[in-house]
């Protein structure tokens, strides 16, 4: 198997049911890493988390779009995130909710 990391927000309530919900294909080995919690594994990848999760296949690193993007086509069932362009287009919009949601929540940024 592929090894497959996501760092995520687990305070996130969006990042924390897409990682809950993601159905992988069974060719890889997930490791999910809430970045909150562990801020060692986090902070390795020398990327600004609020700009967007990270996901780590085999040394490869994608954030953001491109991450979500890849997931979706890692998944059993691939949904319009699969598109670079669709991502791409949708992220942003997908960040400003969850700022609102961590604002509204009393929760800070990572």
């Amino acid at each position: 198997m592929t090894p497959l990391r996501i760092v995520y927000d687990g305070e996130c309530p969006f990042c924390a049911n897409y990682v809950a919900l993601l159905r992988l294909r069974d060719d890889h080995a997930v490791e999910l890493t809430d970045a909150r919690a562990d801020r060692i594994t986090a902070n390795s990848y020398n990327l600004d988390l609020n700009e967007g999760m990270v996901v780590d296949l085999d040394g490869e690193i994608f954030q953001g779009a491109k991450a979500v993007a890849l997931l979706s086509r890692l998944s059993r069932r691939q949904g319009v995130l699969s598109s670079d362009r669709i991502a791409n287009a949708v992220y942003p919009l997908m960040r400003f909710g969850r700022a609102i949601t961590l604002k509204v929540l009393g929760r800070k940024p990572l």
